[in-house]
Order: C-alpha cells, then sequence, then structure tokens
C-alpha cells in the first residue's frame, strides 16, 4: 500500500480562527492593500483597516438582527466583493456562513437552507431574493432576507451602530481552530447534495500551509489574485482565505464575459481556474490565429512552447535548436497570449479536473506555470498542488504539509491530515461511510511514484466495465475529446456494452469561429450536428483521445447532440461536473439506438 510521508503541520494556537488573520494583518500592516473593487474601467483600493472595519461593523449589524454564535447565514451571490465582506463579517460574528450557487433552483435552495438550518439569507438581486422566498416555506428557521443590490447590507450594518464592538470581539474570540466555519454542499451527482462540514482548522492551517509550500507564489514583487470561479465552490472559497493568510490583494470578478477586460485592467500574478478555462483560453487563442490567416504559425509555436517545456522535465533544460525555436515563437505569438491575460500572470493553480498535459506544458511555454493539484469539498479543496521547484506536469503534486495520501489495494485514495472535514451535516451515516481508521475514501482512483507526487487516473464510481470484462477510466477519454474547440461536454459510455462510445455535445460559444474560419456558412448546433467537416473535426478529436489507450479501450463511435449539458437541464451540477445517472437515463433511447447502428461493424 502505497502511502506518502507528512510533513509537520503549521504551528497555530487552538484559539486561532480565520479572523485571527484579518487581526494579524491588522496589527502588521494596516494601511496596506488587501482588496480592489472595480471602480469605472479600473480598480480602488480597499486596506487592511478598511476592510476591517466594514465587517465589524456589518457583524455588529447582524448581532442587532438576531444573529447568534453558530447560527447559520446563508449567502447567494455571484462572486463580488460583498461575498468576501459577508463571509468575514459572519464570522466576526460567531456565526457560520452557507453558501449558495446563484445559479441553484428553488428546490436546490430550499434544501441546502431547510438541511443547514439558516436563520437568514444574504443574497445578491431580486431573482435570488425570489428563489429564496419560494424555498421559505422547507426553510422554517429563515427569518430575514437582506439583498445586496437593494443596499440592505447597508441597512444592516446601520441598525447594528448601537452595538458594542466589544460584543463582536468575544464572539469571534470565542471561535478556535475546532469550531464549525461553514457548510458547503457537494454537487450532488448523484442523489441529495451533503453539507461537508469544514473547520475553521480546516481553512488556517491549510492556507499557511500552502503559503509555507508555495513561497513563490506569495512572496513574488506586486502579487495579487483575480477570483472569477464562484465562491459558492470550495475552491474559490479557499482561496478567499488564501488571499488573507498570504497578504495577497484580491479582486473579484462575477461576469465571464468581462474576464479577458478584467485580466488586463487588474494584471495579477496569480489566479485560479478549472481545466475548462484553460482549454477556452487556448481553444480562443487559436481560432483566433485561424481567422487571421495564421493557423499554421500558431500550431507551429505551440509546438516550440511544448517541446521547449517538456526539455524542461526532470531538471532537464533544452538545446540550441529547440531554444532558437522558441524564442522565435515567443516573439511572433507566445508574448501576445500572455498580454491578454494582463502580462503579470507567472503563475495558476488548476484543479476540479485533470488539466492534461499538453495544455501544462503549452502554458509553461507562454510563461504561465500551472501548478495543478486535486481535491475536494471534504478536503477544503487542495489535498495536493505541484510545487514552482519541482513541477511535474501530469501529475496533482505531492500533499500539502499536515496532509498524507494512501493508495488503498484497490486503488483509491485515502487521505488524513488539516484539510480534511469533520462530518457531513446530519448526515452521521454518511460519514461514516466515508471515513474508515481515519482516513477519508475519495472516491479517486490514482497512484504515488517515488517522490510522493500523484497522479489521477479515475473515479472510482464511474469506472466502466465492458461486457467483454475491460475495465475503462473514462475521464482520461473525455478530457481530450473535451479540448477541441468544438466540443463542451463528452460522456463516454459502455457499462455492460461491447464496446465503448461516446456521447458529445458542441460547443456554442466556438461553433460560429470554427465555421468562419474553415469557409463554412453560419450554422445552427443542431445543423452542425450533421454537417461532415463538422463530425471529421470531432473524429480527429476521437482519434487523438484514442491513440493514448488500448483498443478495447479506445471510444469506437458516438453521438453529437443537439443540445448542451448545462445547469438548467439539470446535466451539470453548479460546479459544472456531468451528472452521469442523470444523462445515461434520460438518453437511454438515444444510447440504445448508437449501439445497434454501430454494432454490425464495430463489435
Amino acid at each position: 500500500m502505497e502511502t506518502t510521508r507528512m510533513s509537520p503541520a503549521p504551528d497555530v494556537p487552538a484559539t486561532f480562527s480565520i479572523t485571527d488573520l484579518v487581526e494579524d494583518l491588522f496589527e502588521r500592516t494596516p494601511r496596506a492593500e488587501l482588496y480592489r473593487v472595480p471602480d469605472g474601467g479600473g480598480w480602488r483600493s480597499v486596506s487592511v483597516a478598511e476592510f476591517r472595519s466594514q465587517a465589524i461593523a456589518l457583524a455588529q449589524g447582524l448581532v442587532a438582527q438576531g444573529v447568534g454564535p453558530g447560527e447559520r447565514v446563508g449567502i447567494m451571490s455571484r462572486t463580488r466583493y460583498e461575498w468576501t465582506l459577508s463571509d468575514v463579517a459572519i464570522w466576526y460574528a460567531g456565526a457560520v456562513p452557507v453558501p449558495i450557487y446563484e445559479t441553484s433552483s428553488v428546490s436546490q435552495a430550499a434544501w441546502i437552507l431547510g438541511d443547514s438550518g439558516c436563520v437568514a439569507v444574504i443574497v445578491e438581486n431580486a431573482g435570488h431574493a425570489d428563489v429564496v422566498a419560494a424555498a421559505r416555506p422547507e426553510a422554517p428557521d429563515v427569518r430575514h432576507v437582506w439583498s445586496i443590490d437593494a443596499g440592505d447590507l447597508d441597512v444592516v450594518t446601520a441598525s447594528g451602530a448601537d452595538v458594542d464592538p466589544e460584543t463582536v470581539r468575544a464572539a469571534s474570540a470565542a471561535v478556535g481552530l475546532a469550531d464549525l466555519a461553514t457548510i458547503i454542499y457537494t454537487s450532488g451527482t448523484t442523489g441529495r447534495p451533503k453539507g461537508a462540514e469544514l473547520t475553521h482548522g480546516n481553512f488556517v492551517l491549510l492556507t499557511k500551509s500552502a503559503v509555507e509550500d508555495l513561497p513563490e507564489v506569495f512572496t513574488q514583487e506586486g502579487a495579487s489574485t483575480l477570483l472569477f470561479m464562484p465562491l459558492a465552490h470550495v475552491f474559490a472559497r479557499f482561496v478567499e482565505v488564501l488571499a488573507l493568510a498570504g497578504a495577497v490583494p484580491l479582486g473579484h470578478t462575477p461576469d465571464p464575459a468581462t474576464l479577458v477586460a478584467d485580466l488586463g485592467t487588474f494584471r495579477p500574478t496569480m489566479i485560479l481556474a478549472v481545466p475548462r478555462v484553460f482549454e477556452k483560453v487556448y481553444n480562443s487563442a487559436e481560432q483566433k490565429a485561424v481567422a487571421g490567416g495564421k493557423e499554421k504559425i500558431f500550431a507551429w509555436a505551440a509546438r516550440s512552447a511544448i517541446a521547449w517545456s517538456r526539455a524542461h522535465d526532470d531538471g532537464g533544460s533544452p538545446g540550441l535548436a529547440t531554444s532558437l525555436k522558441y524564442k522565435v515563437a515567443e516573439r511572433l505569438v507566445l508574448h501576445k497570449i500572455r498580454d491578454v491575460m494582463g502580462g503579470r500572470l507567472t503563475f495558476a493553480v488548476s484543479g476540479g479536473g485533470p488539466l492534461g498535459e499538453r495544455l501544462g506544458h503549452f502554458f509553461r511555454g507562454v510563461g504561465l506555470t500551472v501548478l495543478e493539484g486535486y481535491g475536494l469539498t471534504e478536503t477544503t479543496a487542495p489535498l495536493t498542488v505541484n510545487v514552482p521547484k519541482n513541477v511535474k506536469i501530469g501529475t496533482v503534486g505531492p500533499p500539502l504539509r499536515g496532509n498524507q495520501l494512501r493508495i488503498a489495494p484497490d486503488g483509491e485514495i485515502l487521505a488524513k491530515g488539516v484539510a480534511v472535514f469533520r462530518g457531513y451535516h446530519n448526515n452521521p451515516q454518511a460519514t461514516a461511510d466515508a471515513m474508515a481508521d481515519g482516513w477519508f475514501h475519495t472516491g479517486d482512483i490514482g497512484e504515488i511514484d517515488a517522490d510522493g507526487y500523484t497522479r489521477i487516473t479515475g473515479r472510482k464510481k464511474e469506472i466502466i466495465v465492458t461486457a467483454g470484462g475491460k475495465n475503462v477510466a473514462p475521464a482520461q477519454l473525455e478530457d481530450a475529446v473535451r479540448a477541441h474547440p468544438l466540443v463542451s461536454q463528452c460522456l463516454v459510455v459502455g457499462e455492460g456494452r461491447p464496446f465503448i462510445a461516446a456521447l458529445i455535445t458542441i460547443d456554442a460559444e466556438m461553433l460560429p469561429g470554427w465555421l468562419s474560419s474553415h469557409g463554412k456558412e453560419s450554422l445552427t448546433v443542431s445543423q452542425a450536428i450533421t454537417d461532415a467537416d463538422v463530425v471529421a473535426a470531432v473524429q480527429t478529436a476521437v482519434d487523438r483521445a484514442n491513440s493514448h489507450v488500448s483498443r478495447a479501450e479506445s471510444i469506437r463511435t458516438f453521438k453529437l447532440l443537439d443540445s448542451d449539458f448545462t445547469v438548467a437541464n439539470d446535466y451539470l451540477t453548479p460546479s459544472m461536473k456531468v451528472k452521469r445517472s442523470a444523462v445515461l437515463k434520460d438518453l437511454d433511447g438515444t444510447l440504445e439506438e448508437l449501439y445497434s447502428q454501430a454494432a454490425p461493424t464495430k463489435a
């Protein structure tokens, strides 16, 4: 049984909590920049002292409104400064914030509010308020609903003017590492979401571990980060606290449509993102090159960047020819991609799924070191992450200090340490099922190399067993196919079937550019899925994916669907994971037809 060694966790007093990270910054550097908020076409600086004052004043207002220590307060909003302000204010009041995705349905919001016992909810706008209003019959403890856009946070703050600040300081001082910090509900790919109880210790110790293990990220001159993932996601929430632990100015941007522009004006040195973001950046750059008649130049530059990066693996260095090609590629193409991302971006943390070696090497060639990591909601996000001084592209790195991994006999990854949650809210049976002998069972399959670096090879519950008895991990195939600019989602199927197949959806945003660059007239998605050139392009993506596996594991046939998997049609979770069981159930007839038509030639 493979087991990594556990480095000592940071030494932090048991009485410490997340708000003590703010207090420490206030004592050391009260005038230092802590946040940047959008201001016209630029960003306005918010100091440590200003933010602390706002958070404590809002906490006083929460106390005045009857929110007591340990009570739950929901937050349903897009990513913005007020999300973080509310989060920290709730902690100052000694209460427990509960995030709700801004895209959540009434039934989803009702379950989270009711199961957690929220007494109040902070929403962003009237639409969110309507969702909460419809959910309240199943959430009887909710007494207040406050809207950010309606100015309710100012009203709540004003109501606390007569509350003694010592009341707030006493409430936050009573909270320590072992106390509950938040309840984050899992994505719910199967069944109802489970509420993972994460403690102040989970966040404080894990963020301090990250600062110690990745000093280059936090000590570089002018370090800053722009957050654009939903703060209801544990990964974004971790970074919110990480910015406090690492004293790194943080900005928020809620709209993917303005992300490129915001990167250009904010100019961060570090971002975190899911692999799909990096795929989009690459595909958009490629399509732009194709549209400008520079497809061959871009392809050559990408190959040169990847070759240059690969040459650095295992402490190596590129030869003269590789270095010369790279310098030309940098001058012609690569610097333009870096400039689009603000020009100062040097590190990115990727999580939530495998990035793939091709993209990892490409972005390192661009000048952006992508530190791929691994974690779950139950592990406060990152259990492992690649460290800048020794990046192994294709792995998710070694465990952060204070954490340990083990590979069970069946290949499942087990975890223990400062990152692991204390259990599921109101669900002791699920907690008992997930924990055994102090080890959390992640449900993921992987392996650990001699240096303690982990490689994820699949999801235990998603392993497909074909009729011939072949075990197939679908993630590797799905990620490779999804890397194509035309592809939005890919679901590999084949449980109990004679061969592997795939259901593939078209990326409606990328389709017009691809059609134009290939000299084709505009087509709708429904028209495109029967177009011979589109089908052939997707086939190349499938062929590329198949080149990495044996024939028995390869995708023999696929079906292009005329509609995408989305949160709205309940085929995606809010964190963008495909609900495999829901898709397979609803598209059972499509699968039967696919296999019956392909069986005579593919079996």
